[in-house]
């Protein structure tokens, strides 16, 4: 359904605006590596899981997915054609029309001067979905769709709940009936019992729609719950797309195995890899491997060059010169990390 071959997306800082000794004597020309060389696939009616660190380039991985941010390099191919070689014309017909997208924060991401109505009417307006009547019936299937009462229908989005305000921004991604739902922390901004009602939902109408989705989210346990493979991404790049029944101990990146370990749990004893060595920077990455300076497995040859994939099985693929034993436990790794630090 979504192919992204070498996808790279930089950003320039310029410090246009500032004097000699403002943004410009601080930042100069440099260049933000925000995605670099990008390559993965999602198919029809499958889940995948986005999880890493913050800054890592989650978010501007959804972005170019929905086309709402162009690649520097690379190609993104939307059901075999390119949406960049598209008229923006044909990319909103062939793309916007298709592809639905859960923002962070629904709180930013809805018109607060839009009643709800209007809000989930106005995906149908613009793509002059059918008839004006079938767009009002829209409206009120995809409140029902949610479990939003019609009572809200002409209150404006500082009236709703944080849980609401989210089944508003879901019902308006669904509006168009996308085969592909990308969601970028849906649950982020939810206290944890809405986020158990969000992430239910969201799992429902999967089912139920027949949807493809991608899930950005820190919670790696639930990107693990609800995904079908598990990408992980570290300073721009994916660095492991594992089976999501596979992590944490058939993961064989460190980097993917130290995420998890982090994680608690109230049934095992958690025993979180500790990593010790500078944060590399997005503007100035680090030769070879990005993550060697971290790593307590890195030697010369992790400077020296990038690391391709090794490709395990069809979904199962990392990047990494000293990958790990499979069926190794957190306990294990943190003490091989501590008698090497």
């Amino acid at each position: 359904m979504l192919r992204l071959t070498d996808t790279t997306v930089q950003h320039r800082i310029s410090g246009a605006g500032g004097d000699a000794r403002g943004l410009r004597a601080i930042f100069g020309h440099r260049t933000v590596h925000a995605l670099t060389g990008a390559d993965l696939e999602i198919r029809a009616g499958e889940t995948v899981g986005i999880v890493g660190e913050s800054g890592c380039g989650k978010s501007t991985l959804a972005r170019v997915m929905v086309g709402l941010q162009r690649p520097t390099v690379g190609a993104v191919e939307f059901r075999g054609d390119d949406i960049w070689s598209m008229s923006a014309g044909d990319r909103r017909r062939k793309v916007g029309a298709t592809v639905g997208m859960i923002f962070q924060d629904p709180s930013t991401a809805l018109n607060r001067r839009m009643p709800i109505q209007q809000i989930l009417r106005d995906p149908l307006d613009v793509h002059r979905w059918r008839s004006s009547a079938d767009r009002e019936r829209r409206v009120v299937e995809l409140m029902e769709l949610v479990g939003l009462p019609r009572s809200v229908a002409a209150v404006l989005p500082s009236q709703l709940s944080g849980g609401q305000r989210q089944r508003v921004a879901i019902a308006r991604a669904l509006a168009l009936e996308p085969s592909l739902l990308v969601a970028d922390e849906p649950t982020s901004a939810l206290d944890v019992s809405v986020r158990a009602q969000v992430l239910n939902l969201l799992l429902d109408l999967k089912d139920r729609l027949n949807l493809a989705m991608v899930f950005v989210s820190h919670d790696i346990q639930t990107v693990k719950r609800v995904s079908d493979r598990v990408v992980t991404m570290y300073l721009g790049r994916i660095v492991e797309i594992t089976p999501a029944g596979a992590v944490p101990l058939g993961a064989q990146h460190p980097y993917t195995r130290a995420l998890f370990s982090a994680t608690p749990s109230l049934v095992e004893p958690v025993d979180p890899i500790t990593l010790t060595g500078p944060v590399p920077s997005a503007v100035n990455p680090p030769s070879g491997c990005p993550f060697r300076t971290r790593c307590w497995l890195a030697d010369d040859s992790c400077a020296e060059q990038l690391p391709e994939f090794t490709h395990n099985s069809a979904v199962h693929s990392y990047r990494c010169y000293h990958p790990l034993q499979t069926g190794i436990t957190d306990i294990e790794l943190s003490a091989a990390v501590r008698s090497r630090t």
